[in-house]
């Protein structure tokens, strides 16, 4: 199936990290469905840049724009809150935007509330935005919750969640992908039967991102590699249904064992939960 080609019209996206890379190229993808895209970006300029751009490309387009930067959870929590009170519906939420491993790996960095950015970014923050838009997503249903995960995933030691010991920026990016896909096998759990999934995914393998750039990886596919596997978690009514799944691309693989393991999710749990309370 061709998802460049669904028809969209009035499904409601909000699309995370929507200024480059698969996030954009996911809006440019969607725009030509007739989806109403809310983009985020964290720069204003950038984001007012690409929503002209995708409306220039898709005149019919409906797009709306938010501002955040995900490392800071009070601005998460703001961005939820500004887009409850701004949009009468969310059917999707694509939480997208994340962080690598960095351009200096052996260089810890930490958010404004003290949290290591990778865990931050990669993980709280899609939290907490999905949390505090449950409420919309739910009287939205059917809706779904897509998580970009990666591929690149390494047991979480859950007596050092946030590396304080021994850091290394690309295993701290593999620690946060995996806490993503954990938690949403636990968000589909608790979603179970509201008419909302969660899913994750890896769209492709080392995308021409700046991320994967800057983490020192030369590229292996190319961005349109990714877009189609997310567009089909976004719209494929096949998988409507379908939750608690991670897919390696379109198929639907097992993630990494411990993402299975019912204690180590537990904890995991306790402390995400402990580190967004705010």
């Amino acid at each position: 199936m061709d998802y460049t080609t669904a028809d969209s019209s009035g499904t409601a996206v909000l699309i995370t990290g929507a200024t480059q890379g698969l996030g954009y190229h996911l809006a440019a993808a969607l725009a030509g469905t007739g989806a109403t895209l809310l983009l985020h970006g964290r720069d204003p300029a950038r984001l007012d840049a690409t929503a002209k751009e995708i409306r220039g490309a898709a005149p019919a387009c409906t797009v709306r724009t938010y501002t955040a930067d995900l490392a800071d959870l009070d601005q998460v929590r703001d961005l939820a809150a500004r887009v409850r009170a701004a949009e009468p519906r969310l059917d999707v939420l694509v939480n997208n935007a994340a962080v690598g491993g960095g351009t200096d790996t052996a260089r810890r960095e930490v958010s404004p509330q003290g949290h290591e950015l990778r865990l931050a970014v990669n993980h709280l923050a899609p939290t907490t935005l999905t949390r505090g838009l449950r409420e919309l997503l739910g009287s939205s249903a059917p809706a779904r919750v897509v998580n970009v995960a990666s591929l690149g995933q390494e047991a979480i030691d859950l007596d050092d969640v946030q590396l304080q010991r021994r850091y290394e920026g690309v295993h701290a990016y593999c620690r946060s992908k995996l806490a993503l896909i954990m938690g949403t096998f636990d968000l589909a759990e608790e979603l179970r039967g509201s008419g909302v999934t969660a899913n994750a995914l890896h769209p492709a393998h080392l995308m021409p991102t700046q991320m994967v750039r800057q983490s020192g990886f030369t590229p292996e596919t190319r961005l349109a590699d990714g877009v189609a596997p997310t567009m089909r978690l976004v719209c494929d009514p096949a998988l409507a249904g379908t939750t608690g799944r991670y897919f390696d691309r379109f198929a639907d693989q097992p993630a990494h064992h411990q993402a299975y393991a019912p204690e180590a999710r537990r904890r995991l749990a306790e402390i995400t939960t402990a580190l967004t309370s705010g």
